[in-house]
């Protein structure tokens, strides 16, 4: 599916792509609901309507992936709400071969995600997949999310990106579709991103559930160098 030779650059998203997305639905559907019912003393199911209300109304803005936002808007602590669960952050399978075969073949490795710098920070930390990356880069860094096509301009021009050789994986079909109008030309959509529930298959791009399946023919974890990290 993919001639690696004709690839110089792969921008990988965070949530739901390098890490199991199931952390962030369990926090915003779970979690954070719990939390804010008993912080405010409301009820149960009158919190979780009133914040679903909430985020359905920003999503898709660069307001829906900010944690300063949210932190004002329910009056709590969002980071500090995430940290509670941390140990539900993971990442997803065979994630970690596939960023050590990219810099086994010397690829440029962006993660280009939504997230804001604060819960960013707190799965780096958890995770350390930035051993493998050359660069992180956040929307909020450009003040535009990915669905906008100025942060793909800013960050093509930013980083020196040739569309035509640049691979991009993410879980998210809008945030694809904005690449795709842009020119990235491999364009790889996870369909798992939650562990939890069934893969779905975007039916416009490349469609997998997990990296083994564009990595090259026969290739195997038994092939990557023992030097790498």
């Amino acid at each position: 599916m993919i001639d690696w030779t004709a690839v110089d650059t792969v921008l990988l998203d965070m949530d739901g792509t390098l890490l199991d997305l199931h952390f962030d639905n369990y926090f915003w559907l779970t979690h954070l609901p719990k939390r804010y019912a008993e912080f405010h003393g409301l009820d149960p199911i009158y919190a979780q309507s009133e914040l679903s209300r909430l985020i359905a109304s920003y999503e898709g803005t660069l307001q829906w992936y900010c944690l300063d936002h949210w932190s004002e808007l329910v009056r709590m602590d969002i980071p500090a709400l995430k940290r509670e669960i941390q140990h539900k952050i993971q990442v997803r399978p065979h994630a970690e071969a596939f960023l050590r075969f990219l810099r086994q073949e010397g690829k440029k490795v962006i993660l280009a995600t939504n997230s804001h710098r604060k819960g960013l920070e707190l799965k780096l930390q958890v995770t350390q997949i930035d051993r493998w990356l050359d660069l992180v880069v956040s929307s909020h860094d450009y003040q535009q999310p990915k669905e906008d096509d100025a942060f793909w301009r800013r960050l093509a021009e930013a980083e020196n990106i040739d569309p035509a050789r640049t691979l991009f994986v993410d879980d998210n079909h809008q945030v694809l579709r904005a690449a795709q109008n842009f020119g990235l030309h491999y364009l790889v959509c996870i369909n798992q991103p939650d562990s939890q529930k069934p893969p779905r298959a975007s039916g416009q791009f490349i469609d997998i559930v997990d990296f083994d399946e564009i990595m090259p023919p026969g290739f195997t974890p038994q092939d990557l160098r023992p030097d790498l990290p």
